[in-house]
């Protein structure tokens, strides 16, 4: 990759951040907004909550934003510290200055963000391309993290399937909104267009050009390797990969790793209200910010 991220022109910049902004006024107003120099770029970090606790760390899927954490981060703030990242090099409010080439480069972008902000040790969790990222910081600089929470990953250990690919490269050719409509159903499992953070991805698709290398599998052998404990919570009805061999392979690669198939459940759980509530207790409990768990839609509830 020899050329940097940027938006098509000034008209599509003011176009997204617009819809940025909408996005974000769903979120608790943040403690803190940081905007974190790095070798590659600025990177926009948002904090919601304070304590000694270690960080948790969430990072969105792709070309969405800290925004899509909205139903999240009420439940998980009152426990401790969480920081939202805008991924380095996708759209939103981070700025990328230097080509990222491979998939260590973008390691690097975040450890360099958790070097700046003096983190020791980190609680990753990420949904969908959030949940490769958490992996591909595991794979190739995991001296920072201390576990790492994956909601529905993609290309962990399962490609994306063919019909979703086959419609994301149409999609970026022809960007009429039923064709995003469209999109959106197939990788969702229902039509969210009425949400403002799904709204926000598409006006990212609509108005951004990416330059990063484009997410692959880890090999089996780098997963074997991960040492540090792993969750991921997979989406039994998941419309972007094969979820039943992902958490099978998963299982079979990392036998450390707590993994769960939710059977009734579509990839679209990484934006939706109430069926975050689940993976939220379920981080919690597995970081050590609370002891109780519960199946149902909402937040755990201390016990």
């Amino acid at each position: 990759m020899r050329d940097i991220g940027t938006f098509r022109d000034p008209a599509a910049r003011a176009r997204y951040d617009a819809a940025y902004d909408l996005a974000m006024s769903r979120c608790p107003v943040p403690d803190e907004v940081l905007d974190v120099g790095t070798e590659h770029g600025t990177t926009r970090v948002y904090r919601f909550g304070e304590g000694d606790a270690p960080p948790l760390v969430l990072l969105p899927g792709m070309a969405a934003t800290s925004a899509s954490f909205a139903e999240l981060l009420p439940a998980l703030a009152g426990t401790g510290p969480v920081y939202t990242v805008d991924t380095l090099g996708e759209p939103g409010r981070s700025v990328q200055r230097k080509p990222i080439t491979g998939h260590a480069d973008r390691a690097r972008c975040l450890d360099d963000v958790f070097a700046e902000l003096s983190f020791g040790e980190v609680h990753l969790a990420g949904g969908s391309t959030g949940g490769w990222h958490c992996v591909n910081q595991a794979v190739h600089l995991p001296g920072r993290l201390a576990s790492i929470s994956l909601l529905d990953p993609t290309t962990v250990t399962a490609p994306f399937s063919r019909g979703v690919l086959a419609l994301g490269l149409l999609c970026a050719v022809v960007r009429t909104e039923g064709m995003l409509r469209w999109l959106v159903h197939r990788t969702t499992g229902g039509d969210s267009l009425d949400r403002p953070d799904v709204r926000l991805v598409l006006a990212g698709i609509r108005e951004y050009r990416p330059r990063v290398p484009f997410q692959t599998c880890p090999s089996e052998e780098r997963l074997r390797a991960m040492r540090m404990p792993v969750l991921a919570v997979f989406a039994g009805r998941s419309g972007v990969h094969d979820a039943q061999l992902a958490a099978r392979r998963l299982r079979e690669f990392v036998p450390h790793a707590d993994v769960e198939v939710r059977p009734g459940l579509t990839h679209g759980f990484a934006f939706g209200p109430g069926e975050l509530g689940h993976f939220a207790a379920r981080v919690l409990t597995f970081t050590g910010r609370r002891t109780t768990t519960v199946d149902g839609p909402g937040p755990a509830k201390s016990g």
